[in-house]
């Protein structure tokens, strides 16, 4: 019979001990008993006590479900949480990074990559046509939700109507690990094309750390130059880290 995605079966041995996991091997026909059983049960704890109540790997297992529906997945969801650290890094890992995980096909990828989307549509949905200034904690949610896990650097701009009501959330450059070209005449130009009275600079440093470097600062500074020469307002450069952010406001570098 033929298998509805094109995964490889996965040749890891389930851990001594864990009744719920099956050895791996080629399924067909229908679904064992002890598989569909397992994942029954995990649904129902979900639907009754929500994510929260689930450790990660069951929580990646639930989503990994759907895209490999004839074998066990609970291998393949230890194997993801040991390759990046948490459910967070897995979903937001790059489709390159995730295929190199042995069993981590094309239906996978586009598994998480889904749910990754659905993460960020719903955090935009919280900030986006809404002032920037009284939803500060939604805003840093959305940027940690879209930027902290991502192993390159990204910088973005926040475009704000009079009323500091967010207008637009625009990917300026991307970057290396270390570094992304920014360009303040750019940044500037794309305001006034939206009509635009004040920005918010947002980037993402990949080490974790979100102390500023020195061309951050150099770099900022520009900008903000850029932005009174023609009568516009930088409210503030967030660098977005992996489990804190820091504000060039609150720190006295603006």
């Amino acid at each position: 019979m033929v298998r509805s995605f094109d995964e490889p079966f996965l040749p890891l041995v389930a851990p001594a001990g864990d009744a719920d996991e099956a050895e791996p091997q080629a399924l067909t026909g229908r679904l064992p008993s002890y598989i569909a059983d397992h994942r029954q049960r995990l649904r129902d704890r979900f639907m009754q006590a929500g994510g929260t109540a689930l450790p990660d790997y069951e929580l990646l297992e639930l989503v990994l479900f759907r895209a490999i529906p004839r074998q066990d997945v609970k291998p393949l969801a230890r194997l993801l949480l040991d390759t990046f650290g948490d459910f967070n890094r897995v979903i937001t890992a790059s489709p390159a990074r995730l295929q190199m995980v042995k069993g981590a096909g094309p239906a996978v990828v586009l598994e998480l990559k889904l749910v990754e989307a659905a993460a960020q549509r719903m955090m935009r949905a919280r900030v986006i046509q809404k002032p920037i200034l009284s939803s500060w904690d939604a805003l840093l949610d959305y940027c940690h939700t879209t930027m902290a896990h991502r192993e390159t650097e990204q910088f973005r701009v926040l475009f704000l109507d009079r009323k500091n009501v967010l207008i637009a959330d625009e990917e300026q450059a991307k970057g290396t690990v270390d570094h992304v070209p920014v360009y303040p005449r750019e940044i500037v130009k794309r305001a006034l094309e939206l009509n635009a009275s004040a920005l918010i600079l947002v980037h993402n440093h990949p080490s974790g750390d979100p102390t500023p470097s020195d061309a951050d600062l150099s770099m900022t500074h520009q900008v903000k130059d850029a932005c009174e020469a023609l009568g516009l307002t930088l409210h503030d450069h967030l660098i977005i880290g992996k489990s804190r952010e820091l504000s060039f406001r609150s720190r006295g570098y603006l």
